[in-house]
């Protein structure tokens, strides 16, 4: 079995390592405010949500609980499917429960408006979506907490990926395909 890094570099810098600290500092502040006295259950969407969810939790000043969901809709491209596929599904009940949904990025809000139909299906009390990036025109409904509007570059680093690589990046870079 081979592998293969994608064909294309690592572009200009989008969003620093520093930026997003602090961003993601000032997000786990409003969370806390507003999840006050009712811990909420974070559902991280895999992969890409997995770096910033564990720093987002880290700076939420509340017990939370934690449980994932993987979905594919772009699979080794660098462009949506259109067609959105759970992988792995919540363990969790979320009945009742106050539900976190942290995304990665907000690309066309394909992905985004299937989850919440669902989720919210499961009838938890509350259900809000924390989005690290939202790209330019994009449909954001529902999406309470935003970290970045981004442009509609593809972008890689701080778990965000082309084809599994580019994950480690500890600052979100454009990939440009070659």
């Amino acid at each position: 079995m081979s592998f293969e890094v994608p064909a294309g570099r690592i572009g200009a810098e989008v969003i620093s390592a520093d930026h997003l600290r602090e961003r993601v500092s000032e997000l786990g502040r409003q969370i806390t405010a507003d999840y006050a006295g009712r811990p909420p259950l974070i559902v991280g969407v895999l992969k890409g949500a997995y770096v910033f969810m564990s720093d987002l939790a880290r700076e939420i000043a509340l017990p939370v609980e934690f449980d994932f969901m993987a979905v594919s809709s772009y699979g080794e491209s660098t462009a949506s499917s259109g067609v959105v596929r759970i992988v792995k599904d919540l363990e969790t009940d979320i009945a009742g429960r106050d539900v976190l949904l942290v995304e990665d990025i907000v690309d066309s809000g394909l992905t985004l408006k299937y989850l919440r139909r669902l989720l919210g299906d499961r009838n938890p009390s509350s259900l809000e979506v924390c989005a690290l990036l939202v790209r330019e025109g994009a449909r954001t409904d529902g999406v309470k907490y935003v970290g970045f509007p981004i442009p509609p570059d593809f972008v890689v680093g701080y778990g965000l990926d082309v084809a599994q690589y580019y994950r480690e990046l500890s600052d979100i870079r454009v990939f440009e395909p070659a």
